[in-house]
């Protein structure tokens, strides 16, 4: 099996200017979502706004911290599933039961020993 994140990314604001029957109907995507991954979700959150990031970028022996995301771009990352497959097709499969307001964005986990 292998590990995916699964990145939602969306447009800020659209969640809070949505009516209550659309913020339901997302709810229940992912409540199928889950129904159906089950044990193969490893982990997932929703993430707060853009607005309560701080990005970290370290360079030659410095630490800059700026307030806000990454990049300036229309959509942002509002949240992420892991789960885990036998292959990529299943994990898009299992996509077509979350909400159609998301661009999501599937990448494999690479295995990574810190031990050494």
């Amino acid at each position: 099996m292998t590990k995916y994140l699964v990145l939602l990314a969306g447009r800020e604001g659209e969640w809070e200017a949505a009516t209550d029957e659309q913020r339901a109907g997302w709810h229940r995507d992912h409540l199928d979502f889950g129904r159906v991954v089950g044990d193969d979700i490893l982990g997932g959150e929703a993430l707060a706004g853009t607005d309560t990031a701080t990005t970290v970028r370290r360079r030659s022996g410095k630490t800059e911290l700026t307030d806000g995301p990454y990049a300036e771009t229309a959509e942002q990352i509002g949240g992420f599933y892991l789960v885990q497959a036998p292959d990529l097709d299943q994990v898009l499969a299992w996509c077509e039961l979350l909400p159609e307001i998301y661009t999501l964005e599937v990448r494999p986990c690479i295995e990574v020993d810190l031990s050494a």
